[in-house]
């Protein structure tokens, strides 16, 4: 009898631990079967092959998308291409639109036409439009063509809409009904449908010129009488909707305040055009958790942990680029100061404390200050308020710290002036780190640039210059 897994034991993680070791068996049955000369060799192994992959192909099959992606993305280039092509074709489109941006390339690569346009076929129009780009241009072509004239218009919709807008995100499948008609007639239309669209918790009213009239929730047609006409229990005052061209990142916060699970999305003539989900909300969110994330490292798209060595590379040359010639910078400052450090060496053990510090508080500050533009709290008129306030906070943090490391560093080398010295210094490269940590991404928003984007590197580069600047200019003029 199998063991059953713990109570605390991440589902996720046990998936992907079975697939490693069944991939992991079954290599090494090859390779002893390989190395024995024994008669019927080759017959011992392919029962064993077909046994191994047998148990494979079964885990696989249990196995949703989203799981299936997860696990493709965690497993080295061979070992992923080997597992994908067990994946059941029926499964492929789904699992492409869960894999990264980075890892869908590998799989599609090894798919041929007829395989790519079965795929795209078993899509929704708004999830087609996801895949539709990364296709060659004659399957997606002729993908296209296939489709009906509604799903087609829907598709080249969704394809039309910029990235970080509702439009982009948006799903088509929805329930749509009259508001002259009663609830039983709701409810007979509703059972002729084989399954709800995902994440149904309400009906969207309309007229006959597909105007957005109210919603009408599942809880009303629930508790109310069969004969009650949906215009008496639909919502139709203070609805919360939206455009196809509003931002993504808005929406996002209405759906997270209002505790939302669907929310109709209307042309400028009120018309339905489609719905907004929750799930399709949660998407985005990580999506752009995971961007910051890289943004503040200097990588400017996601990428694949396995990816061949030329591609990571380019992914990462240009802020490795800018880095150096700040690290060059650093170096200047401190050759300036040669003299001062040969004739008090503690210089050079306590200049890394300052900059190192100030980095940090230069993060910190950056931090919070992109977390807040994210979530629509700070506008770039209110940068003076800001700037008073992380000054205070560096200010005081400065004393306070820089006065723990200068007593350090007055009892250690015996020399109270140095521990003064280095109060001043830390003070001094906090409020410089908080400054940069306030201008920084209120300028890159300001510009329409990415607030995130490589705002380590740059606050690292500028406390660094600027706490051995400081502190040993300081240095220089009051204990040499």
């Amino acid at each position: 009898m199998p063991d059953l897994p713990r109570p605390d034991e991440d589902m996720l993680q046990r998936h992907l631990r079975e697939v490693r070791q069944l991939l992991a068996k079954q290599q090494l049955v090859e390779e002893v079967t390989r190395r024995q000369r024994m008669p019927h060799q080759r017959l011992v192994e392919n029962i064993t092959h077909r046994q191994n992959l047998a148990r494979l192909q079964r885990k696989l099959d249990r196995l949703h998308p989203a799981d299936i992606a997860y696990i493709l993305e965690t497993l080295p280039l061979d070992e992923r291409l080997y597992v994908w092509d067990l994946v059941k074709a029926d499964k492929d489109g789904d699992i492409l639109l869960e894999v990264s941006d980075a890892v869908r390339p590998s799989l599609l690569e090894t798919m041929d036409r007829d395989e790519l346009k079965t795929a795209a076929e078993a899509l929704d129009a708004d999830e087609l439009a996801d895949l539709i780009p990364d296709l060659p241009t004659d399957v997606a072509q002729e993908v296209l063509t296939a489709l009906d004239q509604r799903e087609q218009a829907q598709v080249r919709e969704a394809m039309s809409y910029a990235e970080g807008t509702v439009g982009a995100l948006m799903d088509f499948d929805l329930v749509k009904v009259r508001e002259d008609v009663t609830l039983e007639v709701v409810a007979r239309y509703l059972r002729r449908f084989d399954a709800l669209p995902d994440h149904t918790d309400k009906l969207f009213v309309v007229d006959r010129d597909e105007r957005l009239r109210g919603i009408l929730t599942l809880e009303a047609l629930l508790i109310n009488e069969p004969e009650t006409p949906v215009s008496d229990v639909m919502q139709a005052s203070e609805l919360i909707l939206f455009r196809a061209e509003d931002e993504a990142r808005q929406a996002s916060h209405a759906f997270e305040r209002y505790d939302l699970v669907s929310v109709p999305v209307v042309d400028k003539q009120r018309r339905l055009v489609a719905r907004l989900t929750v799930s399709d909300v949660v998407d985005y969110i990580q999506e752009e958790n995971e961007a910051e994330i890289l943004s503040q490292a200097g990588l400017e798209e996601e990428e694949d942990i396995f990816a061949p060595i030329l591609r990571s590379v380019k992914n990462r040359w240009a802020w490795l680029a800018i880095n150096l010639v700040t690290a060059v910078i650093a170096s200047r400052v401190i050759n300036l100061f040669e003299d001062s450090i040969a004739q008090l060496v503690a210089l050079a053990a306590l200049m890394p404390i300052v900059a190192g510090i100030g980095g940090n508080a230069g993060n910190q500050t950056i931090t919070m200050i992109v977390r807040a533009i994210a979530m629509g709290q700070v506008q770039p008129s209110a940068w003076r308020r800001l700037m008073v306030k992380e000054l205070g906070v560096a200010l005081i943090n400065g004393l306070v710290w820089g006065g723990v490391i200068g007593v350090f560093a007055g009892v250690v080398y015996q020399n109270l002036p140095l521990g003064v010295v280095m109060v001043a210094a830390m003070a001094l490269n906090l409020l410089l780190a908080a400054t940069a940590g306030v201008l920084i991404p209120l300028l890159r928003q300001r510009l329409g640039r990415d607030p995130a984007l490589g705002s380590s590197v740059m606050i690292t580069a500028l406390t660094d210059s600027g706490g051995f600047f400081i502190f040993l200019g300081l240095a220089t003029l009051f204990l040499l």
